[in-house]
């Protein structure tokens, strides 16, 4: 029997039934599938497949999801979502047959105040819980912007009543924290202001931040020939503070339909500041985590600013397998590899898998659409498993389309979901909440900077690889929905409860995020610049208030000490001035040292002007040292790093103004070494 159903939002959804299912109570909206009956060898099963997975959608013993369609949820023509109910399909079976392992996420219920509470250690700001004077947290607090200081506020006062009607113990007022006075001290976000070049420059002072000229830019998007309009990208203002408050009355586009016509998709650039451009792994990973604080505070803002809400789950922790390859936590696969390869940020089976396609199966037609022999590939699963470590497995034996099977197995067993179980609700909401690209974006981008490392660089290497294929479409016919369409139901239906339902329900959505992390992955693994001058600022802050301690500390000493110490010093001709340390060295203005440890010709003082590029010192050492050179350094790709004051490391963009980098951190010592892998 053939049913067709209109829902609210005139959206026909088409499905092969044997019978009329009752429909689920709260369920506004299934995707399911139309298959044509002529469409390749699939064809001849595609009937069975569409009752099974029917009935997974209309299965009244599960308890129905909590789904409500926005006016903004997007459709897609049933059709054209083929490939990925096929992918559901063949992850169904594998896991029916035995092949992969089904633990659960078990979900923990939690009220408000607890998921506020979390929200707040996850941002760095325990010290609000505890109470205690917490260098770290005063430091995050002091170079939060208007829109993400409302946030934290929001969170903490729905933290303090809930305790309060819990009758606990005695919390702080939020005026003690953020410094005021104001007892009409409200939490939501006011409207702001037109902002200057950067969002957390402070009033008075000369923007940092300057335009370059139009080549000097991140390009991100589509082929030339594309008809898209190119939109740029700023990083010098926080997305938050970019956002004018939405009216009340403002609504979202209705019937918003994705086209899976890639050539729809909008071009972007990134134009580079003179600071130039950073990525993640260019920063050391103490101020990496300080991103990770800065992101998860500002991505909360940047919804509060578009008015969603900003979903996480709260997920009972499963602990994995410590050994062997796969259903093994990220964590635990490096730190059993880096014992083999030190510094190794990507899991060495995952590498092989990736090495092998790119070598060999790039430009096989159908590949990771086109299943492996399931028998195949549970053997060779084992024999991996037995084999891997000891270097004796034959990858010749290998077939592309298995290789493709075991890739996507160890993505989907992984104890843990690749973007994590806590914010994948966030991945759906940013596409069925939030209309306009640019801001699914800049959502997005924010969600990869929360990642945790081992996931992030994992991801980078998987979407990497991604790109790849989809630049043999031509040979391997694989564009970049068809692409999409098959990784979705791999990165997104996880092993967690009421999984099928919810994520199936979502199958568009998914594909549609997975297509804006391929084609604009090079976006997404860039710092945002105005998180890097956040970290900057708290890592002043942080001195600071370190300084400030020591003295404190050390102010009895010095008490005692003082008769002596002026005793001990020569008398002073009248009229001279005491300079600062630091400016008492001879290294005057505008001159830096740089160090480089591999060359023959270890140091150099440098006079920066105005045109001075990083890249141009490094000419420079090499010009100096193009005979001389290290053993070592011969090979490697050497970059210029600021290390120290207001930055713990940071490998510089070889487009990076100096005289501006030396004016943003003047402490920072300077040195030429290969570029972290």
């Amino acid at each position: 029997m053939t049913m067709e159903m209109k829902d609210s939002g005139s959206v026909v959804l088409t499905a092969y039934h044997p019978h009329s299912p009752a429909r689920i109570p709260g369920m506004e909206q299934s995707f399911v599938q139309d298959i044509p009956p002529s469409h390749s060898p699939a064809s001849r099963k595609s009937l069975p497949r569409c009752r099974r997975i029917n009935r997974m959608l209309s299965n009244e013993s599960a308890p129905p999801p909590t789904f409500s369609r926005s006016n903004s949820q997007a459709s897609m023509d049933s059709t054209s979502m083929e490939d990925f109910w096929c992918e559901v399909e063949n992850i169904k079976e594998s896991r029916e047959d035995g092949s992969e392992e089904t633990t659960l996420l078990e979900f923990k219920p939690a009220d408000e105040g607890e998921l506020e509470a979390e929200w707040l250690q996850d941002v760095g700001l325990s010290t609000l819980i505890s109470g205690a004077e917490e260098e770290d947290g005063q430091a995050l607090l002091s170079t939060l912007t208007r829109t993400q200081a409302a946030a934290v506020q929001k969170r903490y006062n729905t933290y303090t009543q809930t305790l309060r009607k819990k009758n606990k113990h005695t919390v702080r007022d939020v005026r003690d924290i953020f410094g005021t006075n104001d007892s009409s001290l409200t939490f939501e976000t006011v409207p702001v202001p037109p902002v200057p070049s950067n969002g957390i420059q402070l009033p008075g002072q000369k923007p940092v931040w300057k335009s370059v000229t139009s080549n000097s830019c991140l390009d991100c998007g589509l082929d030339k020939g594309s008809p898209s309009i190119t939109e740029e990208l700023s990083y010098d203002v926080s997305f938050s503070e970019s956002i004018t408050v939405l009216p009340k009355t403002q609504q979202w586009p209705k019937n918003q339909r994705f086209k899976k016509d890639d050539s729809t998709l909008p071009k972007f650039i990134v134009r580079k500041s003179r600071l130039g451009l950073t990525e993640v792994g260019d920063l050391s990973p103490e101020d990496m985590k300080k991103i990770r604080y800065l992101s998860l505070i500002e991505l909360t803002a940047f919804y509060d600013a578009l008015g969603v809400e900003l979903k996480r789950n709260r997920a009972e922790r499963v602990r994995g397998r410590e050994n062997g390859l796969f259903g093994v936590p990220l964590t635990v696969l490096l730190e059993n590899d880096q014992k083999k390869v030190p510094g190794i940020k990507v899991p060495l089976i995952f590498q092989k898998l990736l090495l092998k396609l790119e070598e060999t199966g790039l430009e096989t037609e159908g590949i990771l659409r086109v299943p492996g022999s399931a028998s195949r590939v549970k053997n060779l699963h084992q024999e991996l498993e037995a084999k891997f470590y000891e270097d004796t497995f034959d990858w010749d034996q290998v077939r592309n389309n298995d290789a493709a099977g075991l890739l996507k197995m160890f993505i989907r067993e992984l104890s843990s979901p690749l973007f994590t179980v806590e914010y994948l609700p966030a991945f759906i909401t940013l596409v069925e909440k939030i209309s306009k690209i640019k801001l699914q974006l800049q959502a997005l981008h924010l969600l990869i900077m929360l990642l945790p490392e081992a996931n992030r660089d994992t991801a980078k290497a998987f979407l990497q690889f991604l790109k790849k294929v989809v630049a043999n479409e031509g040979k391997n016919k694989m564009n970049l929905w068809n692409v999409s369409m098959i990784v979705a139901p791999n990165l997104f239906i996880y092993k967690g409860k009421r999984a099928n339902q919810q994520e199936m329900q979502a199958a568009a959505t998914t594909a549609h995020i997975v297509r804006l992390l391929i084609q604009y992955q090079d976006i997404l693994w860039t710092v945002p610049s105005f998180l890097i001058s956040q970290v900057r600022k708290m890592n002043e802050a942080a001195m600071n208030n370190s300084k400030r301690q020591l003295m404190f500390d050390k102010g009895v000493r010095k008490l005692l000490r003082r008769k002596t110490m002026e005793r001990e010093r020569p008398e002073r001709p009248e009229g001279a001035v005491t300079f600062p340390p630091y400016l008492q060295s001879d290294i005057p203005e505008g001159v830096i040292r740089v160090y480089a440890p591999l060359h023959s010709k270890v140091s150099m003082a440098i006079q920066l002007n105005s045109q001075t590029k990083a890249k141009d010192i490094l000419d420079r050492f090499h010009c100096e040292n193009s005979r001389g050179s290290s053993q070592n350094m011969r090979g490697q790709i050497q970059s210029l790093h600021e290390i120290g004051g207001n930055i713990g490391q940071h490998c510089l963009d070889p487009d990076a103004y100096m005289l501006d980098v030396y004016r943003a951190n003047p402490q920072a010592e300077w040195v030429i070494k290969p570029k972290a892998s």
